[in-house]
């Protein structure tokens, strides 16, 4: 893969595909062949023309076969009709955009019951690509490399192709135009899915939607910055709306509901803490949306279903609603005992607690089952308490008194 400035380059794939045209004698104009290769992501100067003509560059790349110009001139111009793109020269940029499409339609998608986790998988594949395009078009060698016998080379897959750096190794490069706010976003997305990949998950959809939702606008803001506003995402996905309300108590109900896997809940915890507030205040981390109901005089106005408040606004300061950092709930030796027993676990009592978290040893830190709090007094968060009952749940003939029916 040869490094180029950035510019308006030809690839060696059209650069053979001139040669053709060259020697085919019906186009002995210059400009009549760069017709065949400008288009709206990519012009070129009829220079460049010249230069193949003459030999004076580019006198390695092969002539390209009759076959192949046939082929090129009957599916002339390919491009996709929705943002008149190259299906050849712009696939990297149509396939992030596909991958982005499809990850929302699937999260969408009724009747999908793993949809974070699919969405995930998908969305990683878009925002890969897109890197990808954009370091093509700046001339990055985006390629694995090793040094061998004092020489660079290019690492290939097992079938023989170059091998490109995965989306981790496109956020560590120096040039990456990924905002910090959205590298912290994926690779939020990364880790987790390093944890659905290799492990089975329940559903985690609610306890992770405001992280996709990010994912979501980070991209299309980062398409629109990097390749231009014509490429957006909003006239194909609107606004999707939700055919169902909540009451407090359902809400309550579902969130209680949710029993996160441990390792996905421990995954996301320990990425957590390696934040500052300020990164996980950030809406390109985690981008929330509070539904503010309001009564408008004018009807135009009565119809905005979505209303984004700002910290600091009227509207903030008269619901108090702004986004704040909210710790997490910690808990008492005591009280996790007393609500085992609250559950009927009428056995379970402070000699058990102490016994099952030394034997998992749960107080190291790497675990993120609690921490020490104000007086050096060790507290509990909700993931250990989640822990216990599911101890309870696996060994009832240990922690339930048996009833003789």
């Amino acid at each position: 893969m040869s490094v180029r400035k950035r510019g308006n380059k030809l690839e060696r794939w059209e650069i053979g595909l001139i040669k053709a045209m060259i020697a085919d004698g019906r186009w002995p104009n210059d400009q009549d062949v760069l017709a065949y290769f400008t288009r709206p992501s990519r012009s070129v100067n009829h220079r460049a023309i010249a230069e193949i003509r003459t030999g004076k560059k580019h006198a390695a790349v092969k002539v390209a076969s009759q076959h192949d110009l046939e082929g090129y001139l009957t599916s002339w111009p390919e491009i996709d009709a929705e943002t008149g793109l190259s299906l050849r020269g712009d696939e990297l940029l149509i396939k992030a955009r596909e991958a982005m499409i499809a990850a929302v339609h699937i999260f969408n998608s009724a009747g999908l019951t793993f949809r974070a986790e699919l969405f995930i998988v998908t969305s990683v594949i878009a925002w890969t690509y897109l890197l990808h395009a954009w370091f093509k078009r700046e001339g990055i060698d985006y390629r694995h490399t090793k040094t061998q016998t004092g020489q660079k080379v290019v690492v290939k897959t097992p079938g023989g192709a170059d091998k490109y750096w995965e989306l981790s190794q496109c956020l560590k490069n120096a040039r990456c135009p990924i905002e910090q706010g959205a590298k912290d976003n994926l690779n939020f997305i990364l880790e987790l899915r390093h944890e659905i990949e290799h492990r089975s998950t329940n559903r985690i959809d609610d306890a992770v939607s405001a992280k996709l939702q990010a994912c979501c606008i980070n991209f299309n803001d980062a398409i629109k910055s990097l390749f231009g506003a014509q490429y957006a995402l909003e006239r194909r996905l609107p606004i999707a709306l939700q055919f169902v309300t909540f009451s407090p108590a359902q809400r309550a109900l579902l969130k209680k509901a949710q029993n996160l896997p441990r390792n996905v809940e421990v995954a996301m915890n320990a990425f957590e803490e390696r934040l500052t507030p300020e990164q996980q205040a950030d809406p390109r981390y985690a981008f929330r949306v509070f539904m503010v109901g309001r009564t408008a005089n004018r009807h135009p106005g009565a119809d905005l279903a979505v209303e984004i408040v700002a910290p600091g606004s009227d509207v903030d300061e008269k619901f108090n609603i702004a986004l704040k950092e909210v710790e997490k709930r910690k808990y008492l030796p005591g009280e996790i005992v007393a609500q085992m027993r609250a559950e009927g676990w009428d056995r379970f009592n402070m000699h058990s607690h102490t016994t099952l978290w030394k034997k998992l040893d749960a107080k190291k830190p790497a675990k993120h089952y609690g921490a020490l709090a104000v007086g050096e007094m060790w507290c509990w968060y909700q993931s250990w308490l989640d822990r216990v009952r599911e101890e309870c749940e696996q060994h009832p003939e240990i922690y339930r008194t048996a009833h003789e029916e």
